[in-house]
């Protein structure tokens, strides 16, 4: 089993920045990859980030250039760092880790707002 604490989302003006922090603990060597997913109200749930070692991590179109995925393996914690933030980014962001066996385990999930 893996256990993933998310903090960090909250309210911000458009144009500002926030940053998901994403805790990891209990079966971490088992996880393949980390990413975050956001879900906004009416829409599907949609990566928004990932990164796996020893690849190159891999963002969705809409936050290329603007948001910035990375991993402390030392705190097993993965970061996102969201700059340049826009009203269409406002979700609930959730954290994902999957592990070997075709195992997925989430966050509880973090609000993020942006205002116009």
């Amino acid at each position: 089993q893996v256990q993933l604490v998310e903090s960090g989302g909250g309210l911000v003006q458009a144009g500002g920045s926030l940053r998901l922090s994403c805790a990891a603990s209990g079966s971490i060597f088992s996880i393949n990859a980390m990413g975050w997913y956001r879900q906004a109200p009416g829409k599907q749930r949609e990566l928004v980030a990932a990164i796996t070692s020893g690849t190159n991590p891999n963002y969705a179109d809409s936050v290329k250039g603007r948001f910035t995925i990375s991993r402390d393996g030392a705190k097993n914690t993965v970061y996102l760092q969201m700059n340049s933030l826009k009203p269409e980014d406002t979700a609930v962001y959730y954290c994902n880790a999957a592990a070997i066996g075709w195992r997925d385990y989430w966050g509880q999930g973090t609000q993020v707002t942006v205002s116009s």
